[in-house]
């Protein structure tokens, strides 16, 4: 029955007929057990008419089974297993435990759980139902979560409880949540009532009082109303322990063999058969349950116990002694069947009273089957069980490495870290000790503690080089990149030393390439040349390649390429690699190759693209705990839209990721961060403020002791200055600077150098400096750049009274900065323009330009070739958001078909 819950009722009917129509919904109740959120979510499935259902419920005993709970509730769905993409049936397949397989991805389970959600929905709206979600096991949570967040334009609800205090990934997703409180007055008198209990109004107040209309503290309470109307005003009721005492006491006045079934149904789950084994094995009937039945504390029906709800369950086990639990365990791990291999490594688990070699190894094979099913939350809990249970330190150590690893892949930093704590307190054998230091520096560099990283990184490599170069290569390599986002030039030269010493004595063809290309990008840092280096090792990789899919190689295979801003070499294995990783649903691999691609595009004419990569990379960086890789794309998108001159949005990105980068030490993305907000000022026309940011910045530069000319503010410093009319600072800056771009010989700091020094040059010299300036552009693939200085040349000549030469520069600045999108860049070659006597004609603002990033990205693949249904397995969508979001571009594109679309985007990668 359900009384006083208009409000509630009315809203999850909203979200239902929402659903019916088209529109997807989620809603996480909370609230104290007993409030009512399960029959709330009974009373949703009532009202599920012209719709599928699934449903699952938490419990206790399958917390630590793999995807128990996932194959709960999708096995309705599964008939449409094999009718979405395979990389992800694949994996939701083994997950499940419906074919075997070696592991993926978590990510790839939870994209395979939005597919199959809703290929299931398609024919019909589906409402989706978990209850008790706090007791869903991890994985499970994870992919639901998962697909939770992608639900936007699919038939779907969800509808899911978590009990207030309980930790849940439903509630760290920052989902919305509704809070379930307490019945109001009258209806909390009218439940009593319609129990067959008849209080005075007295009474009935002081018990809603000390309940707070708790539906399930007033039934169970009311009998005791004396108890509570003799607590003095004010002193409320602990309702959860109040409840839970009272169904023990129900359970206490059991004779002791009903006590004894009953505890095994609380650890047993609802499977009467095993109960009764169980039983058996400690000399006591099943059919004692009848008592408890009686007691009104669980039903048995058609083979199956329920627990009238799931506090009792929880009650009776708490109050039962230490010693009788582990034997109800011990039984249940012998009644259960052979081929229930994880129910009963976990039974023997809280069995077991102190080390037991036999336990440990039938939890470390469930641990390994857990992993081997992408269950990698529970397969680092079960084997930290059986480390913990290991006689022999050399098997724990093993068992605690094993456990971190798998928890790194679960997305528990924390506890990965915190294993690895531990196992480093127990003797490690050289294999082990570099597996385990070399899995902390990876950590490290995720989660943002760099400099830690590449210490260890380092130090894993060292000591494995004699034994393993190979591993060392790799660990070295990815000390490279740890001090790519520290800016750590003297490591950088280091490391590669070493690896030079090391890869002709490599094994395998991947350690050779990566040590070819590391050291190759080795050499860009530090000054010392490496582009020829790249560009060998990167004309070795043919179509196909099995090292184009290897994921520990795509770093390399990306950063590789972009290292040399060339617009042939590689670029085809840049696409190749990240739609692998799509295809595999690697989203743990994919925010920092989108910081690379992006940066890429950010550089040249693609700012659009560049920007939908940002946001997808910082997205999933979010979500899948990459720091590291968070404020890479924060400082790359503030970067950017200071270009644009966004400027709140680039103040909050470029802000952000200061935040981040500071006391991690992340130098590179602090300096590109003090980068956007000078250069932000400095388009918008505002010298003095810049100032202030670049000279932080530059400030920031030398107690870091980067040298590297590239980062280095001097020409937007002096352009700066010379807008204050304080030439002679600016002249100052240019030397300094140009005599640094000289030494390095890139053009692209050679074209800024010139133009630096053509700022302040005598009028005499302007076309000389500039030419130069010019000269250098045209070997580099920054058009921004090069604008800038055609506007710099413009603006000189024309002070110069050369109008009419003035406007030839000024033209070609202004089309280049309207056809970029940098704004105020070209305001103020439009300005300088009119100021010649030209007329500046601006180029219209594209209507691409108001698509928002997730809108551009699925334009682009759908213009580009591809199928709804694969744009949707690249993104981790459904097909109907992909839908959605495209009825959005033909609006604001105003076009009608796929083919239309294809001639409005052409060409963006």
């Amino acid at each position: 029955m359900l009384l006083g819950r208009e409000r509630e009722r009315s809203l999850l009917e909203g979200l239902m007929s929402g659903a019916r129509v088209g529109q997807s919904a989620v809603l996480v109740l909370t609230g104290e057990v007993g409030i009512g959120k399960s029959t709330l979510l009974e009373d949703a499935a009532a009202s599920a008419t012209g719709m599928r259902l699934l449903r699952a419920t938490g419990t206790e005993s399958e917390a630590e089974v793999p995807f128990g709970a996932l194959l709960q509730l999708l096995r309705p769905a599964l008939v449409q297993l094999d009718r979405i993409p395979a990389p992800q049936a694949e994996a939701l397949a083994t997950a499940l435990a419906l074919r075997p397989g070696t592991g993926s991805d978590r990510f790839a389970v939870g994209a395979g759980t939005l597919s199959l959600l809703s290929r299931f929905a398609e024919d019909q709206p589906l409402a989706v139902l978990v209850d008790d979600a706090h007791l869903l096991d991890q994985p499970s949570a994870q992919a639901l979560v998962f697909a939770a967040r992608r639900l936007t334009a699919d038939p779907v609800v969800l509808l899911a409880a978590v009990r207030d205090g309980e930790p849940s990934p439903l509630l760290d997703a920052g989902l919305p949540v509704l809070a379930v409180g307490g019945l109001s007055p009258a209806a909390s008198e009218d439940l009593v009532s319609a129990s067959g209990r008849r209080l005075g109004s007295p009474v009935a107040a002081r018990l809603y009082e000390a309940t707070g209309g708790n539906p399930l503290a007033l039934l169970e309470l009311a009998d005791d109303a004396a108890v509570v109307d003799a607590l003095p005003p004010g002193a409320p009721v602990p309702v959860p322990a109040r409840v839970a005492r009272a169904f023990a006491r129900r359970a206490d006045r059991l004779s002791a063999p009903a006590r004894t079934a009953l505890l095994v149904a609380a650890a047993a789950g609802d499977d009467l058969a095993l109960i009764a084994r169980a039983c058996r094995l400690l000399d006591v009937d099943a059919a004692t349950l009848d008592e408890a039945e009686t007691a009104q504390l669980l039903t048995v029906t058609a083979g199956r116990v329920g627990f009238r709800h799931n506090l009792v369950r929880s009650a009776v086990w708490s109050e039962a002694p230490p010693g009788v639990r582990r034997a109800v365990h011990r039984a249940l791990a012998a009644a259960l069947p052979e081929d229930d291999v994880d129910h009963r490594a976990w039974h023997l688990g809280e069995a077991a009273l102190g080390p037991d070699e036999d336990t440990a190894r039938v939890l470390d094979a469930a641990a390994g089957r857990a992993r081997d099913r992408s269950a990698h939350a529970v397969a680092a809990t079960a084997f930290e069980r059986a480390a913990r249970l290991s006689p022999d330190p050399g098997d724990a150590v093993h068992r605690l490495v094993s456990a971190a690893e798998s928890a790194w892949r679960a997305g528990l930093a924390d506890q990965a870290a915190a294993l690895l704590a531990r196992a480093s307190e127990l003797p490690q054998p050289p294999a082990l000790c570099v597996r385990a230091t070399g899995l902390g520096g990876t950590i490290a560099s995720r989660t943002g503690s760099v400099e830690r990283a590449r210490d260890e990184l380092m130090a894993a490599a060292a000591e494995g080089a004699g034994a393993d170069p190979d591993t060392a290569i790799l660990l070295l390599a990815d000390a490279i990149l740890a001090c790519f986002f520290l800016a750590d030039t003297a490591t950088v030269a280091q490391a590669a030393k070493r690896i030079d010493r090391l890869v002709d004595r490599a094994v395998g063809e991947p350690a050779r390439w990566v040590g070819a290309v590391a050291g190759g990008v080795a050499g860009v840092l530090t000054g010392h040349g490496g582009p020829d280096r790249i560009r060998r090792a990167v004309r070795l990789l043919e179509p196909g390649a099995p090292l184009l899919r290897d994921p520990r190689l795509a770093p390399w295979l990306v950063l590789g390429v972009l290292f040399l801003r060339e617009r042939g070499t590689g670029r085809e294995i840049v696409a190749a690699v990240v739609d692998d990783l799509r295809r595999r649903s690697d989203l743990g691999g994919l925010p920092y190759l989108l910081f690379l691609v992006a940066r890429d595009q950010a550089t040249g004419d693609r700012w659009d693209v560049a920007e939908v990569n940002y946001t997808e990379g910082a997205q999933l960086a979010r979500e899948t705990g990459s720091t590291s890789d968070l404020a890479a794309c924060l400082a790359g998108l503030a970067w950017l839209q200071a270009r644009q001159g966004r400027e709140d949005a680039c103040r909050a990105h470029a802000t952000e990721a200061l935040d981040i980068s500071g006391p991690r030490h992340l130098a590179l993305f602090q300096v590109w961060s003090l980068s956007a907000l000078g250069s932000l000022e400095l388009g918008l026309g505002r010298p003095e403020a810049a100032l202030a940011h670049l000279r932080r910045l530059d400030a920031l530069l030398a107690d870091l002791r980067l040298v590297d000319v590239d980062l280095s503010p001097a020409p937007e410093l002096a352009e700066a200055l010379v807008h204050l009319g304080r030439a002679e600072d600016a002249r100052a800056q240019v030397a300094r600077y140009a005599a640094r771009a000289a030494e390095k010989g890139q053009p692209w700091a050679l074209a800024r150098a010139a133009r630096t020094v053509a700022l302040t040059c005598e009028d005499t010299d302007i076309d000389r400096e500039f030419e130069q300036a010019l000269e250098h552009h045209g070997r580099t693939l920054d058009p921004f750049e090069l604008a800038r200085t055609q506007l710099a040349y413009g603006a000189r000549l024309r002070r110069a009274r050369r109008r009419v030469d003035a406007r030839v520069q000024l033209r070609a600045a202004l089309t280049a900065f309207d056809a970029l999108g940098a704004g105020p860049w070209g305001d103020r070659a439009a300005v300088e323009l009119r100021a010649t006597g030209g007329s500046a004609q601006r180029r219209q603002v594209s209507s691409v330009s108001d698509l928002t990033p997730q809108e551009l990205q699925i334009a682009t693949m759908l213009a580009g070739g591809r199928t709804t249904r694969e744009a949707a397995a690249a993104l981790f969508l459904s097909p109907k958001t992909v839908e959605y979001h495209l009825r959005h571009v033909y609006l604001k594109l105003g076009v009608s078909s796929r083919a239309e679309l294809a001639v409005r985007l052409p060409a963006r990668g």
